[in-house]
């Protein structure tokens, strides 16, 4: 099946600065089959890297991680903002354009040596997700790869992944 998955991305202007055109997969979501269709291009992209485990961070992260997880029938584990998680975490911090912040690890999420894959919806400055990689490694574990349905190339993301194995669906 053929898709054009552009189709099925929101746009809004000037979010989160003047001159940034912000993209969200919220239409995708309310069409499942094509929204099964892009995930499945995530899940083989984790088979091809022999993936153990999928770590996303917060919310949006669980909207792809979760499925690419179930499918590939490998736990996932959130990085969360601070008191979101029971149990034993760790830290890592991340800048922001108003300050900085912090993501959070149960430190039973990742094995020593376990193949991780880290997935969000989009990549735009690439904070949360540089915070979720050394919180990944932090935890002995190896990130294979990291995959995304958008990057908002103009925001750079992709400086803060530096050599990891990346996928994106669509860039804009």
């Amino acid at each position: 099946m053929s898709i054009d998955f552009s189709k099925y991305i929101a746009s809004y202007p000037d979010f989160p600065e003047p001159g940034i055109l912000f993209r969200d997969i919220s239409p995708m979501l309310e069409n499942g089959e094509v929204y099964r269709a892009a995930t499945d291009q995530i899940v083989q992209f984790a088979k091809d890297r022999n993936v153990e485990m999928i770590v996303g961070p917060e919310a949006r992260g669980f909207i792809v991680g979760c499925p690419v997880a179930y499918k590939l029938g490998v736990g996932f584990s959130p990085a969360r903002k601070k008191n979101k998680l029971p149990g034993e975490t760790i830290e890592e911090s991340y800048g922001l354009e108003y300050g900085k912040s912090s993501l959070y690890l149960r430190t039973n999420a990742v094995k020593p040596g376990q193949r991780v894959l880290v997935t969000d919806d989009l990549l735009a400055t690439g904070g949360t997700i540089d915070a979720t990689i050394r919180l990944v490694e932090k935890l002995g574990g190896i990130v294979v790869g990291t995959a995304f349905l958008i990057e908002l190339t103009e925001l750079k993301g992709r400086e803060k992944i530096k050599d990891y194995d990346f996928f994106t669906l669509l860039k804009y």
